[in-house]
């Protein structure tokens, strides 16, 4: 290690900061990159953000219509080449294109057995000698933003997004009503959602709000026979929670029409395939109009979907009325206008009122939801808000409040939201949701983060940004953490943690049982 590396800290251990971190040390030779998180387990969203029963969506690529495809040793997962999928599925095999161009297959049976892929190759990014992994490190309140950047020539904020966008329509703090990123962490065992405790039990129906592949997931796992679910790594307290539900009729509501709806058509394909399920979708819902239907035609993905729906509405049951146990109802062209306090239960919610909407064209190919002034309800006494991620800015953050994001130019952080890229945050970039939105899959951040580092590369070319000034980076910060009483949880740390819980998961039959509360992950790591 030279005497006056470039000292380079990532701030978040989600994909977005450990394709970073992994592109910082192989463009930067000599850098030293240190990644801080605020909790003591690293991966992010491909821990705590994946349904259980989707281990395969933790693989770094997702072909366009949802198809995943994996790759080996040192070779990237590039996208599946849609126009030969159906002939490669007919040999059994996926057929994979690394950035050299190479070529190899594998049977698709193994596609389930390598949820672990993504997670070894970050894993061997935290392992580099010229990086460390610093869990249980808050920024704003371990350390604040300012004084990173004393201690590194280089700070990127990839700490993504970790609250929700409010509707802000009358009953929203009603008991009952949460936000489907509180429900994903309870069932995947974050330890912030530990304490969610959702009422499954004085209800039979739930109404998730958003057609997006987040609000598939949270259907799909309200819905999904629990004997299924008990070989995941779903959280134990989650599990014995919906082995006990009472929850059997779920309403996915969308502003717009089948023709708008957000999720990919894998997700779609696999709650529609859902054991004794039926499904319920109004046959005039799918009457297109000439503008949405010419639309359609351009658009592959979206007109997929549609298809996937008309499919499902003209479909017969699989099951005989009588036998039909779960009901899962796609409701288009409502949006939420208040939710309704029970009478009986002082304080819970009881439904929801809708507007009826219709679409209005804004443009080519795009159409908002306007409401008609005509209402109905739905009865529920469960609510989940699908309607997105917001990221939270810290003191000394730029922070565009509009878009939701940190306002930038190609990952440099700009001083105001003006746009202007002349009003640089000298070594300050973002990378990830802070920089983009929430949007995109665990692949878009690879592309975010070449992004973000090539101006980095690019900065210190051209001499906006230097590392000839020695700072004191690592050392520095586990000096200033250490006087603090700050316990640093370190990546070896982490491998107690994850030995643990494969040790419990493998006597229950599951790949591994979560620690779930701050309690169990800090005992693990003295």
């Amino acid at each position: 290690m030279p005497s006056n590396p470039l000292r380079v800290c990532v701030v978040g251990s989600g994909p977005a900061g450990f394709y970073t971190a992994e592109k910082v040390l192989k463009v930067q030779q000599q850098a030293q990159v240190d990644i801080i998180d605020r909790l003591p387990t690293p991966f992010g969203l491909v821990r705590s953000g994946v349904a259980p029963d989707h281990p395969e969506t933790k693989l770094p690529y997702e072909g366009e219509g949802g198809e995943e495809v994996v790759s080996f040793g040192y070779s990237y997962i590039l996208k599946f080449l849609e126009n030969k999928r159906e002939a490669i599925e007919g040999f059994g095999c996926v057929v994979v294109y690394n950035f050299f161009f190479r070529v190899t297959s594998m049977s698709l049976g193994y596609l389930e057995n390598l949820q672990q892929i993504v997670i070894n190759q970050f894993s061997r990014v935290a392992q580099h000698e010229r990086c460390s992994f610093f869990g249980t490190v808050t920024l704003g309140s371990s350390i604040s933003l300012s004084e990173l950047r004393e201690l590194y020539h280089v700070v990127v904020l990839a700490y993504g997004a970790e609250s929700d966008r409010s509707l802000g329509i009358p009953g929203e703090n009603l008991k009952g009503i949460h936000s489907a990123r509180e429900f994903v962490w309870w069932y995947n065992g974050h330890p912030d959602g530990r304490n969610l405790d959702p009422d499954l039990k004085s209800t039979d129906t739930a109404v998730i709000l958003g057609q997006g592949n987040v609000a598939l997931d949270v259907a799909r796992i309200l819905l999904r026979p629990t004997t299924e679910l008990s070989t995941t790594d779903i959280a134990s307290h989650a599990l014995s929670a919906l082995e006990e539900s009472s929850i059997r009729k779920v309403y996915l509501v969308g502003r717009r029409g089948p023709a708008q709806a957000a999720c990919t058509a894998k997700e779609l394909r696999e709650i529609l395939g859902l054991r004794n399920l039926d499904i319920s979708i109004q046959e005039p819902d799918l009457i297109l109009t000439p503008d949405v239907e010419e639309g359609l035609k351009c658009n592959r993905i979206q007109r997929r979907v549609y298809e996937l729906l008309s499919k499902a509405a003209t479909s017969r049951p699989k099951n005989d009325a009588g036998l039909s146990k779960r009901q899962l109802h796609f409701v288009f062209f409502r949006k939420p206008d208040s939710f309704i306090e029970s009478k009986d239960r002082s304080g819970h919610a009881s439904g929801v009122n809708f507007e009826k909407t219709v679409l209005k064209g804004v443009g080519p190919g795009k159409q908002i939801a306007i409401g008609t002034g005509e209402f109905e309800d739905i009865n529920c006494g469960m609510v989940l808000k699908s309607i997105g991620y917001k990221s939270v800015p810290v003191d000394g953050l730029p922070f565009d409040h509009k878009k939701g994001i940190v306002p930038n130019d190609r990952g440099r952080v700009l001083s105001d939201t003006s746009g202007e890229s002349t009003l640089l945050e000298a070594g300050l970039y973002v990378c990830g949701w802070l920089k983009r939105g929430p949007s995109g899959i665990v692949a878009t951040n690879l592309h975010c983060a070449e992004e973000t580092v090539l101006s980095i590369s690019e900065d210190l070319e051209k001499g906006v940004l230097s590392s000839s000034s020695p700072k004191p980076g690592r050392d520095g910060l586990l000096q200033l953490l250490n006087d603090r009483n700050v316990r640093v949880v370190s990546f070896s740390d982490w491998e107690k943690i994850d030995s643990e819980e494969r040790k419990l998961g493998s006597s229950r039959n599951k790949p591994r049982e979560k620690l779930a509360t701050w309690d169990e992950l800090q005992k693990y790591t003295l």
